[in-house]
């Protein structure tokens, strides 16, 4: 099984936790072996890539919207958004297929959430993608 089907599979099958338990900062793709995670600060193999790729999460009250700004196509489209709480927990996720216009999902927080939000973006080229930001 090469890296990207590994990557893929354990995303799938544990919802995210394959982040959960390492999540800590946006310095977390430096603590993965190359080619694991990404972020805009840590683009690695895919240098100029993050813009389309590093997922873009917006808060509208209790509402998070992740939004990534890629082309869906057969060949080359977002998979999934994952969001977690700072502890890791699973809060959400979506799984898109090639025929989507748009990687847009769009989540409930708990009304009281405070502190770290976390958010993966999934391409099926050019592997996760990871985001932060504070509630």
């Amino acid at each position: 099984m090469n890296r990207r089907d590994f990557v893929k599979t354990a995303l799938t099958v544990s919802g995210g936790l394959v982040v959960s338990s390492f999540v800590e900062s946006t310095a977390i793709a430096a603590q993965y072996p190359d080619g694991i995670i990404y972020t805009a600060q840590n683009e690695g193999t895919w240098k100029g890539k993050s813009g389309s790729h590093a997922p873009d999460i917006t808060k509208n009250g209790i509402s998070i919207t992740v939004t990534t700004k890629h082309p869906m196509s057969e060949k080359h489209y977002i998979v999934r958004h994952v969001i977690l709480s700072s502890e890791g927990k699973v809060l959400g996720s979506k799984t898109f297929s090639p025929t989507d216009k748009e990687a847009v999902s769009i989540y409930e927080l708990p009304a009281d959430y405070k502190g770290k939000l976390y958010a993966t973006s999934f391409c099926n080229l050019h592997d996760m993608w990871l985001s932060e930001t504070v509630i």
